[in-house]
């Protein structure tokens, strides 16, 4: 029963994790509010993702000091103070702090909540799965966002003048519930084997992990999904507004497909990574993001459009899952190490943004395609790294 109660505990928060997917659209609405170009509007999705660049090892490393436990409430709270901010304003300024902080909370969070999984699973069951099914309930979160932005713009009842930013004040009471659920479940944790090394050593030992192939060709995948993941976040509204002619509120529904989709995505994954090879299943979500940025690119008809976005959600479902596992199960004594390393690479959400910003003022948003279309090619080559 305790397990059981655990697991729902840590299911919430993965709820919570998807507040970050908020930044697709959000930065749409930004970047027509405050009327700004491609490049500068993509500064927020990749001011968000910068964070996991600095703060992901730091996070491993904290986790050995205080544990997993205690450092998610630490994320809980820091996210709760980023959705806490643009409900004063929508000035650059305070966006920018918002959407930093919400890159700081969702690093810490997505380094110390997958490892606590182990946890609460006690070594059992498939973690490939089991994982998938937390991003499976995160992707719940990521396709309701638009939904509530479009909601909140076009006013249907009251939002206390916040408009589209009502999905902060929305997500800020989920996250609150979150935080207090979690303080009130006991999971039991291993013992750190680093708890007597130095902090020096311990950020040593956790980068002398990617000398490890299999950690790094791993790292690389998590920074290609996470690219491409965001990439379509913010450049799916975009190209129906370039090809379709549509408004902003009309074209957000392409955050919502591709969420739809993920969210599809991440649910029969946790039973395909059951019963199919993860390579084999891994070939099959890199082949639909293929077909996807054919379509993408190429596409100037709706249900085209529609398809490929609808293809790069499913695919990219559960890269990040299968990525993590892999990683994880190879150094399995040094899994708050390798947790860092692997959310470090969430990084790919910052790098693909700004070359995909840059590219679409130059050429359109068929130049992002492209930007996107370089990491499904990496996604291939990953297939060597998966052993079965």
């Amino acid at each position: 029963m305790r397990n059981k109660i655990a697991l729902i505990s840590v299911m919430f928060c993965f709820f919570c994790m998807g507040f970050v997917d908020l930044v697709g659209i959000a930065s749409n609405y930004v970047k027509a509010d405050l009327n700004l170009s491609d490049s500068v509007a993509n500064i927020f999705p990749s001011l968000v993702f910068f964070w996991f660049l600095i703060f992901s090892v730091p996070t491993g490393v904290l986790m050995n000091r205080i544990g997993r436990e205690k450092t998610v409430l630490l994320s809980l709270a820091v996210t709760a103070v980023s959705l806490l901010l643009p409900l004063f304003g929508e000035t650059f300024p305070i966006m920018l702090c918002a959407f930093s902080l919400l890159g700081i909370g969702n690093a810490l969070m997505q380094t110390s909540l997958n490892p606590l999984v182990t946890c609460v699973m006690g070594g059992g069951g498939n973690l490939a799965s089991t994982l998938t099914f937390g991003q499976f309930i995160k992707a719940i979160a990521s396709f309701i966002a638009p939904y509530l932005a479009m909601w909140g713009a076009i006013q249907m009842i009251p939002t206390f003048g916040l408009g589209w930013r009502v999905l902060f004040a929305i997500f800020l009471v989920v996250g609150v519930i979150a935080t207090v659920i979690l303080a009130t479940t006991q999971i039991q944790e291993p013992t750190s084997q680093a708890m007597g090394q130095s902090i020096g050593s311990q950020f040593a030992g956790s980068f002398a992990l990617l000398a490890k192939p299999v950690v790094l060709l791993s790292f690389l995948g998590i920074v290609c999904h996470v690219g491409i993941d965001v990439g379509t976040n913010t450049t799916a509204p975009k190209l129906l507004m370039e090809r379709l002619g549509m408004g902003l509120n009309e074209a957000a529904f392409a955050t919502s497909l591709y969420f739809i989709f993920r969210t599809i995505g991440c649910f029969t994954g946790s039973f395909f990574l059951r019963a199919l090879s993860t390579r084999v299943f891994f070939l099959i979500s890199v082949i639909c993001m293929a077909l996807s940025m054919g379509c993408l690119y190429m596409g100037s008809e709706q249900w085209v459009l529609y398809a490929g976005i609808a293809l790069v959600g499913y695919g990219n479902s559960n890269i990040f899952s299968m990525c993590f596992a892999n990683a994880l199960q190879a150094v399995p004594d040094k899994q708050n190490e390798v947790s860092g390393l692997m959310i470090m690479g969430l990084f790919g959400g910052t790098l693909f943004p700004l070359a995909m910003g840059v590219a679409s003022d130059a050429m359109g948003q068929a130049g992002a395609v492209l930007c996107m279309a370089v990491g499904v090619v990496y996604l291939f080559t990953y297939l060597k790294a998966i052993k079965s």
